[in-house]
């Protein structure tokens, strides 16, 4: 019997184990050409970045061998700087470096490209490049010089010395063997060389893109606790025996807030407030919504007589969405009859009651002045039509203070129209006539605009 088994089961196991390594030397070739395919990308990746800032340095150097005068040149030279820096931040994101400091090089690179595309698609004939972005030209093409010879560095060893990407990825992951990479020491060089440039000033239009809301300009004293609490109560309207949770977020930093929970009998409101001044920054009614019952009008009109009441006076809709049960809201401060974008509130509403179930005051909160100082329109609304489209077939318009691309607050006249098929709302500056903004109107995926 013992015969008549060994007779069947070797057979069957041989042949079960030649299976299991034909199978395993098929999956050790696939992996091996997935590893192949992942180092020629990282291969390149590394090359095209150290032939891309090589590139850059010589085409600042372009910048600033033309004359001064030299308009046509100076855009070309710039934008060519805009897409090579474009290139080399691509290439970077392309490599295995998210465990390793690299984020210097990385933010430089992206103010030169800022700065490049702001400079090369403004009016030279009225805003030519000034003494001090000349200076700050010639000390990116000293800087990008440098960082171009370490990476020539690395490159050489790594051609000289067959050295592997996907080393690279096992040493990050390795701190023990991080210390004794090649690659990994001469991108930490580059990063370090980077991170000891002083700053350079690259004005505003480039500064606002990497300025994020300071609310050291809050004014009012810091608030406890036992403020948050009281205040809490009187946002939620809550009555007796509602509970109240406070939670302090971010203690001893610019940006620490509390969080307030109020537990009343139907529904609970979370709210979140800053530690300065006691400003209520997002409001959340966490009740279940049903069925709509009331129109997008009447909910929006609830929802300006609910800011009213919680003290954001002076608020009126600019735009509203509907998404299922739900309306979305978004007000502006208005002062004399110019909307003031920047003071931005957004609100949610249900459309079963119209009553509100949250809003977001942050951009209102970081950005609001008692009395802006807004200046007359240089040119009247007939002057400012002549400067639209012939094809734009107006529906309404208004005065708007917004913040263009350059970073700066300007008065503008907002014209709302269709062309083409879409929905846009185009914004003139209010002395100039050049377009500061144009936005098309998009509705969302099951939302249905009013």
């Amino acid at each position: 019997m013992y015969r008549r088994m060994s007779a069947v089961l070797f057979p069957l196991t041989a042949l079960l184990l030649i299976g299991a390594l034909v199978w395993g030397y098929q999956e050790n070739q696939e992996k091996n050409a997935v590893l192949l395919k992942a180092e020629n990308q990282y291969q390149r990746a590394f090359h095209d970045l150290s032939y891309h800032v090589e590139r850059l340095h010589g085409e600042l150097g372009n910048t600033l061998a033309v004359n001064s005068t030299s308009d046509g040149m100076h855009r070309k030279s710039l934008t060519n700087v805009w897409r090579l820096t474009s290139e080399a931040q691509n290439e970077i994101n392309q490599l295995p470096l998210t465990m390793l400091p690299f984020s210097k090089t990385e933010e430089f690179l992206s103010k030169i490209s800022n700065f490049s595309y702001k400079a090369a698609v403004r009016d030279f004939t009225t805003k030519p490049l000034t003494d001090g972005e000349m200076k700050n030209m010639m000390a990116l093409y000293k800087n990008s010089g440098e960082i171009s010879k370490d990476l020539q560095e690395v490159q050489n060893k790594v051609i000289t010395n067959h050295l592997r990407w996907m080393d690279v990825e096992s040493a990050l992951a390795s701190e023990k063997k991080a210390e004794d990479n090649t690659i990994i020491d001469g991108f930490k060089t580059v990063d370090k060389r980077v991170s000891a440039y002083p700053e350079l000033d690259w004005g505003p239009s480039v500064a606002s893109v990497y300025d994020k809301r300071s609310v050291k300009k809050l004014t009012g004293p810091p608030v406890s606790a036992d403020d948050i609490r009281r205040k809490a109560l009187k946002y939620a309207d809550a009555g007796r025996g509602a509970k109240v949770q406070v939670t302090e977020n971010g203690k001893d930093t610019e940006w620490a807030s509390y969080t307030a929970t109020v537990s009343g009998a139907k529904e609970t409101v979370s709210m979140d407030f800053t530690t300065k001044g006691g400003l209520l920054i997002s409001y959340n009614n966490n009740r279940e919504v049903g069925r709509p019952k009331v129109s997008m009008e009447e909910a929006a009109d609830k929802a300006g007589e609910f800011l009213e009441r919680k003290g954001y006076s002076n608020m009126v809709p600019v735009s509203a969405d509907r998404f299922d049960n739900l309306g979305n809201f978004t007000f502006v401060t208005e002062q004399d009859g110019v909307l003031i974008y920047p003071e931005k509130i957004t609100v949610r509403s249900g459309l079963d009651t119209g009553d509100v179930t949250g809003f977001q005051s942050s951009d209102y909160v970081g950005e609001h002045q008692a009395n802006r100082k807004i200046p007359k329109p240089g040119m009247s609304l007939a002057e400012a039509r002549k400067k639209l489209n012939p094809g734009l077939r107006e529906m309404y318009n208004r005065l708007a203070w917004i913040e263009n691309d350059d970073g700066e607050e300007v008065l503008t006249y907002e014209f709302g129209g269709r062309i083409n098929g879409s929905q846009y709302r185009i914004y003139l500056n209010a002395s100039t006539g050049i377009e500061e903004s144009v936005e098309e109107i998009r509705t969302a995926s099951g939302a249905q605009k009013q």
